[in-house]
């Protein structure tokens, strides 16, 4: 049976079963992407910690590097940090709704596919 002469409600139901395989892969592109993030965040974080106070610190800013205070990039990247780490909970929790709505979409996908090659087999005269 070709793709086209699948019934629409089947066509619509793969489509959708794409759909969700595409917001899945987005998500996980996008969580990596935040991970990533945290894990220079955190680098930063133990270098900016092992530079003395009397050290100057700087910054960047678009092109340009800004002379800071120790004090204020750590607040800084801790706040990053922790804007990630909310970030990435609620891309978990996304991702989790996404599998169980494609576990659904492939259950209901495989009853149809059933119901539909039972209509289509010969029968025996």
């Amino acid at each position: 049976m070709s793709e086209q002469e699948l019934p629409p409600w089947l066509k619509e139901q793969i489509a959708r079963f794409n759909q969700l395989q595409q917001n899945l892969q987005a998500i996980l592109i996008q969580k990596q992407q935040i991970e990533i993030e945290v894990a220079e965040t955190d680098k930063a974080l133990e270098e900016l910690r092992k530079v003395g106070e009397s050290e100057g610190i700087y910054k960047t800013a678009g092109a340009i590097l800004i002379k800071s205070k120790k004090d204020d990039v750590i607040k800084e990247l801790e706040e990053k940090k922790e804007l990630n780490n909310t970030r990435i909970a609620v891309l978990s929790k996304q991702e989790i709704r996404i599998r169980e709505s494609l576990k659904e979409a492939q259950a209901k996908l495989d009853e149809m596919l059933k119901g539909l090659s039972g209509k289509m087999q010969p029968r025996a005269e």
